[in-house]
């Protein structure tokens, strides 16, 4: 599986020290299945005046041993650990977690739901008209270290 990091900097060995907290699926490395996706979140960085790069890694080895979580739609269960991984709560651990990303327009319905102006209920109808995109966030030092292989980055320019 080959999967796209968009960052400032060529990141040969990414680790999860520099990962920010209360982050969707908390802290760790996060990755996507979508080269575009990578490239148009790359694309805030050159809007800065910063550097762009798509770092691309290749998924290798056997990840039977490492716990993994998927969220395949917007719904309460992803709503839920959203939330609670944004208030910096602790979760249920895991070294894999996949799922959609609280984007511009899936932010705006997370952002009210937190404030308590809308219900879970309400929260939860609006997400289900929003298409999912994807992220991986990996949390276990061990995996990206002996299962994410650097293979390229690939310098963006406007």
């Amino acid at each position: 599986m080959i999967l796209y990091h968009a960052s400032t900097s060529v990141i040969e060995l990414p680790d999860i020290l520099h990962s920010r907290d209360c982050l969707d699926f908390g802290r760790g490395f996060y990755l996507t299945i979508f080269r575009e996706q990578a490239e148009k979140y790359a694309e805030r960085f050159l809007r800065r005046g910063n550097e762009a790069y798509i770092n691309i890694y290749e998924v290798c080895g056997d990840l039977s041993g490492f716990k993994k979580k998927e969220f395949t739609a917007y719904n309460e269960e992803w709503l839920d650990y959203v939330m609670k991984c944004r208030q910096g709560h602790q979760v249920e651990s895991f070294d894999w977690i996949s799922g959609g990303i609280a984007d511009d327009k899936v932010f705006n319905t997370i952002d009210l739901y937190f404030a308590n102006m809308i219900s879970k209920d309400e929260a939860l109808h609006r997400l289900v008209y929003e298409k999912p995109n994807q992220q991986i966030c990996i949390t276990s030092s061990k995996l990206l270290t002996e299962n994410l292989l650097f293979k390229e980055a690939i310098k963006l320019s406007l």
